[in-house]
């Protein structure tokens, strides 16, 4: 697949493609639920990577009956103001409800790697994913733990922000999907401080906060009691936050996961980076659960998606809320514009500069 290695830009308005996720989780369900109102439309042209037969199945098992799609050949026959859907596959789909299986997995990554060699060419602007099952890719042979670290790959980066936006609550992490036992050991005071800066440059330039205060979480317990508890926080956590202070960057912390979130001193931050990833999903969740995004931040792309997975204990009874999906459109939207916006702002003080410069060097002459 073709490397994504610039920032894709194009005119209103704006094109978000949608992955459409394991056929056998409420990823169409959410995408249906999602868009199911026409007046959205006026902000964003949605494209669905996938298969008009899977909506046609599920559309008789929920509430929706009157979602229309314009069927595509390709990203080139896509019309505004249309739920647009590029069929992949033209053959009978087999649907095991609530089960991860080898076909589900092949077919939610061909809708990934479409959608995604798509947005390299600069064909859709943003791109939004539905649930996968990493069991159902893992069958199929997907090599990553999620989406997060494939189109890190896929941009060519070694590292992404695994970033839960919902509102003004913004839980970045500095480690994502590994086991808990390896976490200590990953942590090192140039990824903590390389997550930070990244999480700065993303609430300034993705979210338009121009000095953010970004509280960063303890590992251990009360934050290691001194070290009475666990050495991180004093090793590498503490010297990790007095560094990228010397930067300019509003960190502080480390605070006990716990009491922070407990007492509503999160209100009070415009990010917090936790540690791991149950540290930063749990509150999160239990805070902003069926309403939040999931948002891959340090890219040169936008992606976003919702904060759920595939629910197969739900799939097929019409229980699925398009909320979180609804979010992460308008997400990827918002992010998208306020990059454009932040170019524009940069070119503008570029050519106040040069033409500074100009003037100064006609005086000397």
């Amino acid at each position: 697949m073709k490397k994504i290695n610039k920032e894709i830009t194009s005119s209103k308005p704006v094109r978000v493609g949608i992955s459409i996720g394991d056929i056998n989780g409420i990823g169409p369900e959410v995408i249906m639920k999602s868009l199911n109102d026409n007046r959205l439309l006026f902000d964003f042209t949605p494209v669905i990577y996938g298969s008009s037969k899977v909506f046609s199945f599920y559309k008789k098992r929920i509430s929706i009956k009157e979602f229309v799609l314009h069927s595509c050949s390709s990203i080139d026959d896509i019309k505004p103001r249309k739920v647009n859907i590029i069929n992949l596959w033209d053959g009978e789909l087999k649907f095991d409800l609530g089960k991860p299986t080898f076909n589900s997995g092949k077919l939610a990554f061909e809708s990934l790697e479409a959608a995604t060699s798509d947005l390299a060419k600069g064909k859709i602007d943003v791109l939004v994913t539905s649930p996968i099952s990493k069991d159902a890719m893992n069958q199929f042979g997907f090599k990553f733990p999620g989406h997060t670290e494939y189109l890190a790959d896929m941009s060519g980066q070694e590292d992404a922000l695994m970033l839960m936006v919902e509102s003004d609550l913004r839980v970045g992490l500095v480690s994502s999907h590994i086991p808990l036992k390896e976490v200590s050991q990953k942590l090192t005071a140039d990824k903590i401080q390389n997550k930070i800066k990244s999480f700065s440059k993303t609430l300034i330039t993705d979210f338009g906060i121009l000095r953010p205060k970004i509280a960063v979480l303890g590992l251990n317990p009360h934050s290691g009691e001194s070290g009475k508890i666990g050495s991180e926080e004093l090793d590498i956590i503490i010297p990790s936050i007095e560094k990228v202070k010397e930067e300019g960057i509003i960190a502080m912390g480390p605070f006990p996961a716990d009491g922070f979130f407990g007492s509503n001193i999160w209100k009070n931050y415009d990010g917090i980076l936790a540690m791991y990833h149950d540290q930063g999903l749990a509150p999160f969740k239990a805070i902003s659960f069926h309403e939040g995004v999931n948002f891959t931040a340090g890219l040169p792309i936008v992606r976003t998606s919702p904060d759920h997975g595939t629910a197969y204990d739900i799939v097929g009874q019409d229980k699925a809320s398009g909320n979180s999906m609804r979010n992460a459109i308008y997400t990827a939207i918002d992010v998208f514009r306020n990059r454009q916006l932040n170019k524009e702002i940069n070119s503008n003080k570029l050519q106040k500069q040069e033409l500074q410069v100009d003037k100064k060097n006609k005086k000397a002459k």
